[in-house]
C-alpha cells in the first residue's frame, strides 16, 4: 500500500500531508515517484536480459523527459554513489555477486530521487560481511539523499543497526511501536520480548534469558478472538481471550496489550 501498488480497504495514506490512497492519473504518477522499492531477492529483482545501464536508465525514460545522454549521465553518476565501477554499465546482472546486484537495485530505486524507499528484507539473502557493507551504504545514502526508509526485516540486530523507530507486528496487527531505544531496552509486549531474546549476540553482558513461545502461530485469515497473541502468551488472562486490546501509550511507546504496565 505504501508503494501504491494495492489500495487500502480503509483508512488514509498521506505523503507530506496529501492524501494518496485514491490518487488518479498525474497525481498517482507523482506520488509513485516519491516511493521506490528495494526487493529481498537481488537475483530475481533485476531483468537478466537488460544491461545495468539500461536497468538504471529505464525509470528516467518512463517518468522524465530527459534525453538519452542525460539519462546515461545520471545512471553513471548513481553507479558511483553506490560503489559500482563505470565498466559495470554494460554488464548483465548474472555477472555480479549478490551484494553487487543489491547495489544495482538500490541505485535503480534512487534514480527518481524518491522521498521514501521501501526496503523489503534487503540484506537477508546476503552473507553477513556483505550485509554490513550494504547496511552502511544505505545509511550513507540516507544522509546524502535525505531519505526515509520503511525497512522490513525479521533480524532485530539489523533493525537495531538501521532503525530510528520500530514497529513490531503480529498477524498483521500492531504489537508495539516506539523509538528504537525504548523497544530494545524495555519491551512491553511479550512477543517483542520473545523476539529480542532470540536475537544472537556476542556480548555476554547483554544476553537475556530465552523466552520460548509455545504453540504455533494462528492463521492470519482466522485470528483468534481477543488478543491475536493470547494462545501463545505466557501472561494471557481471560480478558486477553475475550477482548482485543487497543494500542495505547505506556512508558513512551504504543502497546497493544491489556497488561502493558507489567515488565514481564
Amino acid at each position: 500500500m505504501v508503494a501504491l501498488i494495492d489500495p487500502p480497504t480503509s483508512g488514509s495514506l498521506k505523503f507530506s500531508g496529501r492524501e494518496a490512497a485514491n490518487a488518479k492519473g498525474g497525481d498517482l504518477r507523482g506520488f509513485r515517484r516519491l516511493v521506490q522499492m528495494v526487493f529481498q531477492d537481488p537475483y530475481g529483482s533485476l531483468n537478466p536480459r537488460h544491461k545495468v545501464g539500461s536497468i538504471l536508465m529505464e525509470p528516467l525514460a518512463i517518468n522524465t523527459g530527459l534525453t538519452h545522454d542525460e539519462r546515461e549521465h545520471a545512471a553513471r553518476s548513481m553507479m558511483g554513489r553506490v560503489g559500482l565501477r563505470q565498466e559495470h554499465f554494460i554488464r548483465y546482472p548474472h555477472m555480479f555477486s549478490g551484494g553487487q546486484r543489491q547495489r544495482i537495485a538500490i541505485a535503480r530505486a534512487l534514480m527518481l530521487k524518491p522521498r521514501i524507499v521501501v526496503a523489503d528484507e534487503p540484506v537477508s539473502a546476503l552473507d553477513l560481511s556483505i550485509q554490513a557493507q550494504v547496511l552502511n551504504l544505505l545509511l550513507d545514502l540516507q544522509e546524502s539523499f535525505k531519505l526515509a526508509y520503511l525497512f522490513i526485516a525479521h533480524d532485530l540486530s539489523v533493525v537495531r543497526h538501521i532503525a530510528h523507530d520500530v514497529l513490531v507486528m503480529y498477524l498483521g496487527r500492531v504489537a508495539e511501536y516506539g523509538v528504537k531505544e525504548a523497544i530494545f531496552e524495555a519491551p512491553r509486549h511479550p512477543y517483542t520480548m520473545a523476539l529480542l531474546s532470540a536475537t544472537p549476540t556476542t556480548d555476554p553482558a547483554s544476553r537475556n534469558q530465552r523466552v520460548v513461545l509455545s504453540g504455533e502461530p494462528p492463521s492470519p485469515l482466522d485470528p483468534p478472538a481477543g488478543c491475536a497473541f493470547n494462545a501463545r502468551c505466557p501472561h494471557a488472562t481471560d480478558l486477553c481471550k475475550a477482548e482485543r486490546p487497543a494500542p495505547r501509550y505506556v512508558d513512551g511507546r504504543l502497546v497493544a496489550r491489556h497488561h502493558a504496565e507489567r515488565l514481564g
